[in-house]
């Protein structure tokens, strides 16, 4: 997802006319001196979701254990 994202950013992702983080961010980055929000939220919501990978690959880690004594 970050890749995708970076990789859009600059021009070598997805299409332009496929809505994702990066080319959000791309779009809003001609906008930045005007309305910098354009660029900060998608950026942030980003961000946001590296720490939901490791608290659920935490949460998933013992309940795979639980899992497994059972059978």
């Amino acid at each position: 997802m970050i890749v995708e994202a970076i990789l859009s950013f600059i021009g070598a992702g997805t299409p332009p006319i496929i809505p994702s983080w990066g080319n959000i961010m791309a779009e809003g980055r001609a906008l930045w001196q005007v309305k910098p929000s354009i660029v900060f939220f998608p950026a942030a919501f980003l961000s946001s979701t590296l720490p939901w990978r490791g608290i659920s690959s935490g949460l998933r880690d013992p309940v795979d254990r639980r899992i497994g004594q059972g059978r």
